[in-house]
C-alpha cells in the first residue's frame, strides 16, 4: 500500500510537470516563468501530501489526483474530461460493434437489477431468461448493494468464461441458480427498423458506433425492399458518437459531395470540412428527422446536414447543442483525456454548440417544462397539443439553407416544426417511478400465454391493473380510480400495459410498435410527409438548375463499395 501511494504521488508530480513542459513547449511566455512554475509545483505537492496525511478520513493519492485533474479540466469547458482506466475502457467498448456478455437489457427497478428483455439468440435468451426476472446475486454477491454500472461490469467478461447468477422470478418460491457462458453480443445502434404503414419506414438510431453506417445501410435496403417510400428517422435521445460514422450515414441523405460538417479550432489542423461520400447516392425520398433535447453531437450533425441541404424536415424540440470536438489522447496507467480541440459548424455555417458560460444554465436548461418521466423509452406522450413553427427570441444568428430557408445557430438544431411532449397526470409519473406498468405486464404474461401478435387487452384489463397496483401497495384505490376517470390517462395506461406485455411476449420492437401509436411526436410527424415531399421536390428542381441534385435511386451508385 505504501508503494502504491508513492506511485500515485509520483504520478501527480509527473502529470503536473508534463502539463508545465507541454505548455512551455507551446509558448515561450510560459518558459519565462519557470521559477513561478516550480513554486506552483511545490505548492501542489505540499497540498497533496498534507491532504493525504492529515485529512479527517482515509483518502488515497489516486482520489486526490483524479479530483485535482477534474477540477482543472472543469475550468475549460463542460465536455473536456479525464477518463479513468474504467471510463476509458467503457468508452472504447461502447464504440465497438460488440462486447462479450450474456445478452440482456437490464435496468434498476425499485432497487433491483431487473431484466427488461433478453436479446434473441444470446446465451441469456437460450437459457430462458425473461423480462421481469430479477438478478439477485452475481458470483454470490447481492446486486442490491451495486450500482447498475457495477453490476453490468460483473456480467461482462472474456469470451467463453462463465458467470454465476441467481434469478428471482414471480411465481417461484426459490431463486434459480445458473451459470451462463459469456459470448459475443452485438451492440446494435439501429434499435428498431420496421414499416409503420405500407409506405412509411421507421428507424430508431440510438448512437454512432463503428457498426452504425453498415447497420443503417442494411436497414434502409431492407425497408426499401419492403416498399418504403418515406422515412421517419428517430434521433431522439441519440447522444452522438463517432464522426466518421456520422459522415457516412449523412451521405445516405444529402446531395452527392455536399458538405456535411466543418470543424474550426485554435490550431491550423483543426480546420477541416467533411463531405458526402461519393460512393453513395442519396435516398431521394421524403425524410422526417425526429429530435429532442437529448439529441446531441454527432446526431446534431446529421440533423443539421439534412436541414441545411433541404432534403428533409426536422421535427420535435430543440436539440442539446453539443458542438465541441473531443480528441481522445492516451495517457499513462490506462487513462485517457477527451480534450476539446475544435467546434462543429453545419453546412450553412451554424455553430452547433450553445453557450456554456454558466454550467448551471447549461445542464439545467431542460430540467423544467416537459415531464418526460412518462416516456423513458421515447415512445409515449399524452394529449393533443398543436405543432408550431419555432423562431428563437434570444437573438440567435440567422443562416440560410440551400433553398434560402432561415435557420438559427449557437443553440443546437432548431426544428422546422416544433412538437412538444405534453404533460400528463402526476399519478402516471408516480406509477412509472414504481415500475407499476412493467411489473403488472410481467405478472400478466407469466399467468397468461400470449402467442398471437394481433392480441389486444381484454375489456377488464384496467380493472385488473388497478387491483394489482392496490395489492402491491403501489397506490391507494382512490388515487388510481381518480386517475382512470381521465379518458386520456385510461388510453395511455392501456397502451402502456399492452406494450409492456408485448415486450415480455415478443420483444422490444413489438412493444415499440404498440407504444408508437400513442407517441404524440411520431404521430404528428406522420402527418407532415406532404410538406417533406414538397421540400424535396423543390430541392430536386434546385439541383437541376446547377447545384448538387438529389436523385431517386436508392443507396448505391455505380461505384458503390461494400463496408
Amino acid at each position: 500500500m505504501r508503494r502504491m501511494s508513492r506511485s500515485w504521488r509520483n504520478l501527480a508530480i509527473l502529470l503536473f510537470l508534463g502539463s508545465l513542459l507541454f505548455g512551455g513547449w507551446l509558448g515561450d511566455e510560459l518558459l519565462a516563468v519557470s521559477g513561478e512554475s516550480q513554486a506552483q509545483l511545490r505548492l501542489y505537492t505540499e497540498l497533496l501530501h498534507a491532504a493525504h496525511e492529515n485529512y479527517g478520513a482515509d483518502v488515497d493519492y489516486r482520489d486526490l489526483v483524479y479530483s485535482s485533474i477534474d477540477g482543472m479540466l472543469r475550468a475549460l469547458d463542460p465536455h473536456t474530461s479525464f477518463l479513468s482506466p474504467e471510463d476509458y475502457q467503457d468508452m472504447r467498448e461502447r464504440q465497438q460493434g460488440s462486447f462479450f456478455g450474456l445478452g440482456i437489457l437490464v435496468s434498476m427497478r425499485d432497487g433491483e437489477l431487473t431484466v427488461i428483455s433478453p436479446i434473441e439468440g444470446t446465451p441469456a435468451w437460450r437459457l430462458g431468461l425473461r423480462a421481469g426476472d430479477v438478478i439477485s446475486t452475481i458470483e454470490g454477491e447481492p446486486t442490491s448493494t451495486m450500482s447498475l454500472d457495477e453490476a453490468v461490469a460483473l456480467l461482462k467478461g472474456p469470451r467463453d468464461t462463465q458467470v454465476r447468477v441467481a434469478i428471482t422470478r414471480r411465481g417461484l418460491d426459490e431463486p434459480l441458480e445458473m451459470s451462463i457462458t459469456r459470448a459475443e453480443i452485438p451492440q446494435t445502434t439501429v434499435r428498431f427498423a420496421y414499416m409503420m404503414t405500407p409506405e412509411i419506414g421507421y428507424i430508431r438510431l440510438t448512437d454512432f458506433s463503428r457498426s452504425t453506417s453498415q447497420e443503417m445501410r442494411d436497414a434502409l435496403v431492407d425497408l426499401q425492399a419492403a416498399g418504403m417510400k418515406k422515412l421517419l428517422l428517430d434521433l431522439r435521445s441519440n447522444g452522438g458518437g463517432l464522426l466518421d460514422q456520422t459522415v457516412t450515414v449523412s451521405s445516405y441523405f444529402v446531395p452527392e459531395e455536399a458538405q456535411i460538417v466543418e470543424t474550426r479550432g485554435r490550431l491550423r489542423d483543426s480546420y477541416q470540412a467533411y463531405f458526402a461520400d461519393d460512393a453513395y447516392r442519396p435516398l431521394g425520398i421524403p425524410v422526417i428527422v425526429l429530435v429532442n433535447n437529448g439529441t446531441a453531437s454527432a446526431a446534431e450533425i446529421l440533423a443539421g446536414a439534412v436541414q441545411d441541404h433541404d432534403v428533409g424536415l426536422v421535427v420535435g424540440t430543440d436539440t442539446w447543442g453539443k458542438g465541441l470536438v473531443q480528441t481522445v489522447y492516451n495517457l499513462s496507467y490506462g487513462t485517457g483525456l477527451a480534450l476539446t480541440t475544435a467546434k462543429y459548424y453545419t453546412p450553412s455555417g451554424r455553430l452547433i454548440q450553445r453557450d456554456y458560460s454558466s454550467y448551471y444554465d447549461y445542464y439545467g436548461r431542460f430540467d423544467e417544462g416537459v415531464d418526460e418521466s412518462l416516456d423513458p423509452s421515447g415512445a409515449g406522450g399524452l394529449g393533443v397539443d398543436g405543432a408550431d413553427r419555432d423562431v428563437p427570441e434570444d437573438g440567435s444568428e440567422a443562416f440560410a439553407t440551400d433553398l434560402g430557408r432561415e435557420v438559427y445557430g449557437g443553440g443546437g438544431i432548431t426544428p422546422d416544426v416544433v412538437v412538444e411532449l405534453p404533460e400528463g397526470p402526476e399519478m402516471l409519473s408516480a406509477l412509472f417511478a414504481r415500475s407499476a406498468f412493467f411489473e403488472f405486464a410481467v405478472d400478466y404474461a407469466n399467468r397468461n400465454t400470449i402467442e398471437d401478435p394481433s392480441w389486444t387487452p381484454p375489456d377488464d384489463m384496467l380493472n385488473r391493473f388497478a387491483d394489482f397496483v392496490v395489492a402491491e401497495e403501489i397506490a391507494e384505490r382512490e388515487a388510481i380510480d381518480e386517475m382512470l376517470e381521465n379518458p386520456d390517462a385510461r388510453e395511455y395506461s392501456l397502451r402502456q400495459i399492452h406494450g409492456d406485455i408485448f415486450n415480455s411476449a415478443f420483444g422490444t420492437e413489438a412493444s415499440h410498435k404498440i407504444l408508437s401509436l400513442g407517441d404524440f411526436q411520431i404521430q404528428t410527424a406522420l402527418g407532415l410527409f406532404d410538406e417533406a415531399a414538397a421540400l424535396l421536390e423543390e430541392r430536386t428542381r434546385f439541383g437541376a438548375d446547377g447545384e448538387a441534385q438529389v436523385a431517386d435511386g436508392g443507396l448505391e451508385s455505380d461505384g458503390a463499395r461494400a463496408q
